[in-house]
This record gives C-alpha cells, structure tokens and sequence, in this order.
C-alpha cells in the first residue's frame, strides 16, 4: 500500500493539507507540546524582536507531521512578518531561488521543506544569500562574463527536513539555531486532540480524546487524522459525542490496535514470525514475501515497529522480538541465532 494512502502516515495528504490550515496553532502560546523547542524560539523571538533583527536561520528536523511547517508560521506570526513557503524539489534551478529572494522583505522568512533535497547549484545560490544577505550572479557568457552581485535584505531562512543526515556539511553549518522536533507524549497528544475538536465543533470527552491520541504514534497529523474519522463514526453511528466507548468502537472498526498498529505493520511481524520462523529474513526476501517494494518496508513500516521494541536489524536481517510475539498473542520460541559470518551471507539475505 502507498504510503500517502494509509491512515497512519505521517506524510500530509490532498484533505489533511486543507483541514489542517484550520488546526494549526497561530501563536506559541497555542502550541501543544515541544515544550524545550518552544521555549528556545521564545527566547530567540524576543531577543530578536528587541533588536529589531530578523531571526538566525534555524533548521527544523525529525519525523514527519510533527509540526514544523506549523512551527514554521508561528514564527511569521510571533515576528510580525511575511512567509514564503517552499520545497527543495520546487527550486529545480538556481534562477528560481535567485527570484524568490529578490522577491522578500526585510525579516521576512523563506520556508524551506525538504530542505536536504535542494541541489548543488541552488545551494551554491544560497550560501552567500544567508551568510551575506546577497546574491551572486553571472552576467554574460565567455570571455566577457562577469559577477554581479545584489545586496538582498536581511531575512530568515527556515529549513525542514526529516533526513539530517542526507543535509550537506556546509548548508547544515550555516543553520545558527538547529532544533530537533521528538514525538509527542500521550498527554500532549490528548490535549491536541481535544483543541481540534473544539475547532471542528466536535463534542468528545477528555476519555476519548486521549484513546485516540495514544494510538496516533505520537504524531498531531496522524491525531488530527484519525478525530476526523472518529468523528464520522460518532456522527453516523452513536449521538454524536465522541467517548471513549465510540472511540474505541470506531478505531476498532479502522483496524488501528492499542499500540496504534494497523493491519499492514502487523501483516509485516506476522509474515516474520510465520513465514521466516521469526527471522533473521533479508529485507528484499521480505519485501518480496509481501510483495511490497523494499523502501516501503524500510521507510513506512519499520521506522515504529522499531520505535516499539518489535523488530531488531542484525546483519543477517529483520527478528521480531518476544515483544512482537506477546502483542499477537503468538507463543514464543526461544532459539538460538548463528554468529555473524563476516558478512559471506548477506548478499544472499538481503
């Protein structure tokens, strides 16, 4: 299944995108949450906002639907000033880049997703536009060809990725206030999802709003995904209220367990446990066993199944743990795993 289909990604989709502008937090007052990342932007904002300078860039990073983009506009808000919001694969050339920032204000931010997907040559545009607050250009061609160079006013880059690691060394460095977004607890997934019932004017009691906020893995996008199916459920086949009865009535129905686990992240620990005797399988053999593609398998399912305790990576492949047993109510058989072999087998596993 793709992931962008699947009720428990974290990645937006066409509807969450809508409904979403209405959920979002507009001040860090309303924001849920990341209470040291929160805390850190208030200081910076303040300090800013009393020198009357823009922001240092600052670089948001982790797992995806965990409120950067949101983040991101609350700056704008708190600052007083324009956003433009943008992707790493939208920017294709560095004449892109080059227009947009001939295009902002001063203390403006530029927002920019996926940041770690930009290419050289807009990086290379980039540098002197944060570090200088100008723009480098080349003007002619040959023998002729000179550089130009614009002043640009000062302004804020705010970059979002979910890959740090795949970020080149200099682009990272020139990030001043690096900020890493962790999953939210069960008490501030409760509260999240009691604001955005108030918003959508949905009535659900504080019982039902934390069953639906524990199983959302931590994850507001994913939250705020699952009230609005609840919410339906409750609409069509209880008074209307959401309690806990309805919302465990509902998740049931959605096949999302107490764990927050669906039928494909148990359909992955069943096919280990049944097929593969618990493991170790190489990652494309089971792939290939459910025929899923093997990015699919260590992208969209591993990432929580790991996060749990089910799943272990060893050089010989995937073992689902006795943890993974106990949630499907499989005996578990103890045995013994084979000693790496250097290697000499992996090529065939995987």
């Amino acid at each position: 299944m793709d992931d962008e289909e699947r009720l428990l990604s974290p990645k937006p989709d066409g509807d969450d995108q809508q409904v979403e502008k209405s959920l979002r937090p507009k001040s860090l007052a309303e924001f849920i949450g990341q209470e040291r990342v929160v805390e850190q932007l208030r200081i910076a904002i303040t300090a800013a906002r009393g020198r009357g300078e823009p922001l240092d860039h600052i670089l948001f990073y982790g797992p995806p639907g965990l409120g950067k983009t949101s983040l991101s506009n609350v700056l704008a808000n708190e600052m007083g000033v324009k956003i433009k919001i943008t992707s790493g694969p939208a920017i294709e050339r560095a004449g892109d880049l080059a227009a947009i920032l001939t295009n902002l204000q001063k203390n403006d931010i530029l927002f920019i997703d996926e940041v770690h997907r930009l290419n050289r040559a807009v990086e290379e545009v980039l540098y002197p536009a944060m570090e200088d607050f100008a723009l480098d250009l080349i003007v002619g061609k040959g023998p002729s060809a000179r550089n130009l160079r614009l002043k640009l006013p000062r302004f804020t880059v705010v970059g979002a990725t979910t890959r740090l690691a795949l970020l080149t060394s200099p682009l990272r460095d020139r990030f001043v206030a690096p900020h890493r977004l962790d999953f939210y607890s069960d008490d501030a997934m409760r509260e999240i999802v009691s604001r955005s019932a108030r918003i959508l004017a949905m009535p659900i009691t504080e019982e039902g709003a934390r069953e639906i906020g524990r199983r959302a893995r931590g994850t507001p996008r994913i939250a705020n995904r699952l009230l609005r199916r609840v919410r339906d459920y409750a609409q069509v086949v209880a008074d209307g209220q959401i309690d806990l009865a309805v919302a465990r009535a509902a998740l049931a129905q959605l096949e999302i367990d107490e764990l927050g686990l669906d039928e494909n992240d148990r359909r992955v620990l069943r096919a280990i446990i049944e097929l593969f005797n618990g493991g170790p399988v190489g990652l494309s053999t089971l792939a290939a066993a459910l025929a899923e593609e093997v990015d699919a398998i260590e992208d969209v399912y591993e990432p929580f199944l790991l996060q749990l305790g089910f799943l272990q990576r060893t050089p010989r492949g995937r073992i689902a743990t006795r943890r993974a047993y106990a949630h499907l109510g499989v005996p578990y058989i103890e045995r013994a795993v084979p000693p790496d072999d250097g290697g000499a087998t992996q090529g065939r596993l995987f």
